[in-house]
């Protein structure tokens, strides 16, 4: 017996499809025409998707809320044949003191903008979705040294993306110790005489010397959540150093060029 529903039920199934509802935070936004605005939205289940909004942020109601800087929200989303809009949004959890710190707030606007470039359109990425949760939170609590925070975000971001650096053997011959070197390139630690082969006096070469414990702080905050890492600070030097490395890895193997958040880091040199 074939079983067939009354027209009525037909359009209220289908209009009921045709929403998306999860939770999400705003990359960042632009006005569009006609008081509308665009929003690049990252959420759990559909990843980064482009949705049209009529809702202003500068108001009251819930929604409005929801759409402010920093702020984690649940977004109900309806899915027209070409297009998204955001029909109805909820406050979870407002970071409201990122905003507050002005050097909270561009570390933060570092690490979205960062997270926008890595993470493709219409997939969903709930392992970097929560990590970039838990940075907000433990960024907002932070009392200094938020660039320790920022690296530690980084390298894990790597390791989830399956693209995290060899740490344990040279990549050029697999020997496992005189390994003083990182080589970008190659995407790890290199030993003495494999990097000596190499021209790595060459300020382009892309291959630097693993002093003051590099690849240890690599390996730890690969192995740790970033929950440990409240009361660790890198000393201002190794943390340039290693910004410097891991942006150039980033460069190189993810075509992540230059950011236009990324001043706060030549600003602290």
């Amino acid at each position: 017996m074939i079983l067939t529903l009354p027209i009525s039920d037909i359009k209220k199934r289908n209009r009921l499809a045709m929403y998306l509802n999860s939770d999400g935070i705003i990359f960042r936004q632009t006005k569009a025409t006609g008081g509308r605005k665009m929003i690049l939205l990252f959420t759990r289940k559909y990843g980064k998707i482009s949705v049209g909004s009529a809702i202003n942020e500068k108001g009251k109601a819930k929604s409005s809320l929801a759409l402010r800087p920093f702020t984690y929200g649940n977004y109900q989303i309806f899915q027209g044949k070409n297009y998204y809009n955001l029909d109805h949004a909820e406050t979870i959890k407002s970071f409201y003191g990122i905003g507050e710190d002005l050097d909270k707030y561009m570390y933060a606007a570092f690490v979205l903008e960062l997270t926008e470039k890595l993470v493709p359109e219409d997939v969903a990425q709930p392992a970097i979705f929560d990590l970039l949760i838990d940075f907000m939170g433990e960024l907002e609590t932070r009392k200094k040294k938020f660039e320790t925070l920022v690296l530690a975000y980084e390298i894990k971001i790597l390791r989830i993306m399956g693209m995290s650096p060899e740490l344990d053997q040279c990549v050029g011959c697999g020997k496992k110790d005189d390994l003083n070197y990182f080589s970008v390139p190659d995407g790890g630690i290199m030993c003495s005489e494999c990097a000596e082969k190499l021209n790595t006096s060459r300020e382009d070469s892309l291959i630097y010397e693993t002093k003051f414990g590099i690849v240890d702080v690599l390996k730890y905050f690969i192995a740790n959540p970033l929950k440990s890492f409240e009361n660790i600070a890198l000393d201002d030097f190794v943390s340039s150093r290693l910004q410097m490395i891991i942006k150039n890895y980033m460069s190189y193997h993810l075509d992540v060029g230059d950011l236009k958040s990324e001043s706060i880091f030549t600003e602290k040199i």
